[in-house]
């Protein structure tokens, strides 16, 4: 081979196995790891679309348990009506075989009996009452079901329509779920075991003490730092955003819907500057977090999927959409 022919293939070999190296080698931002920011961003973009819809799911599920109840309620109500329904079907099979085993026979033995035009007559008229009467039970037979009927529909068909919206809601949970477990996993790669977080009640919680019912239920919510973020849980041993306000004024007999945006509803609306302790401070819009003041602009809350209670500055935890006071 010519010497200028074997310099040039080696030059040209040179240059593949450089750009080679240069595609696979491990400290390229083509197969780099992503970094801890990247991942906290891919976490709190899913959580942006996870939280609305855990909260979605626990107003849905919550009807659907209210109903569920409503149901069986109205069926232990009706109960007499049901057991009417059943005496009266059993008269009508009576009433039936009477039918099919005398048939026209009943009127043929009155005439071929009869000893008078006037006891026939009362034969007759004795006939027609009884079939009257037959007729009149059949009739409330028919009458007392379509009463049942109208009273269960509905909320049969409430029941039905909430318990597929339940486990729709569910079936999505369970997809972001399993995501969030991923990057959950990535998030420990990242931090290490030990985390960064540091105390989960860093400050004196609840800042000041006060002989209300507020202060008790606020102190409940610090008690709980620490405790994991679980969707629909309202603890002791876990929460999410809405279990944990929930909970929290339980301890003092106020009840309170599972989830932020029913809470809202559900509260009188309060000024930044007339907050109090155990005041709920409602985030986004539309709403789909929900917090606990503390007081010194402090709030406790269960912030998401993979973290814990913990006590956070108000205006760190979202954006603030307004406060409500519960009692």
């Amino acid at each position: 081979m010519p010497a200028r022919t074997y310099r040039s293939l080696s030059a040209a070999l040179a240059f593949v196995m450089i750009a080679v190296v240069v595609v696979v080698l491990p400290g390229t931002r083509a197969l780099a790891d992503p970094t801890v920011a990247e991942i906290e961003a891919q976490i709190q973009k899913l959580w942006g679309e996870a939280e609305p819809l855990i909260e979605e799911y626990n107003g849905v599920h919550e009807q659907y348990k209210k109903n569920l109840a409503k149901q069986a309620a109205l069926l232990k109500k009706i109960e007499p009506l049901q057991r009417q329904i059943d005496l009266a079907q059993l008269r009508v099979g009576v009433i039936a075989a009477e039918v099919y085993k005398g048939g026209q026979a009943n009127a043929f033995n009155a005439v071929v009996s009869s000893g008078s035009p006037q006891e026939l007559a009362e034969q007759l008229a004795m006939l027609d009452q009884i079939a009257r009467e037959q007729q009149r039970q059949l009739q409330d037979v028919t009458d007392m079901k379509a009463a049942y009927d109208a009273q269960k529909a509905p909320i049969d068909a409430l029941v039905a329509t909430l318990k597929t919206q339940d486990a729709d809601l569910a079936a999505k949970k369970k997809s972001i779920e399993a995501r969030l477990t991923e990057l959950q996993k990535l998030r420990r790669q990242a931090y290490g075991t030990t985390g960064t977080t540091g105390s989960y009640r860093p400050w004196p919680c609840p800042a000041s003490y006060e002989p209300t019912k507020a202060y008790k239920a606020a102190s409940f919510a610090c008690k709980q730092a620490g405790k994991p973020y679980v969707w629909a849980a309202a603890g002791p041993s876990s929460y999410d955003c809405s279990g944990l306000t929930l909970a929290s004024w339980r301890q003092v007999g106020v009840y309170l819907p599972h989830q932020s945006r029913s809470q809202r509803a559900s509260t009188p609306y309060v000024s930044r500057a007339n907050l109090r302790l155990g005041d709920l401070v409602f985030y986004y819009n539309p709403i789909h977090h929900v917090a606990i003041y503390v007081g010194n602009g402090k709030v406790m809350h269960a912030p998401s999927f993979g973290d814990r209670v913990r006590m956070a500055d108000m205006d760190q935890a979202g954006p603030i959409h307004s406060y409500g006071r519960p009692g």
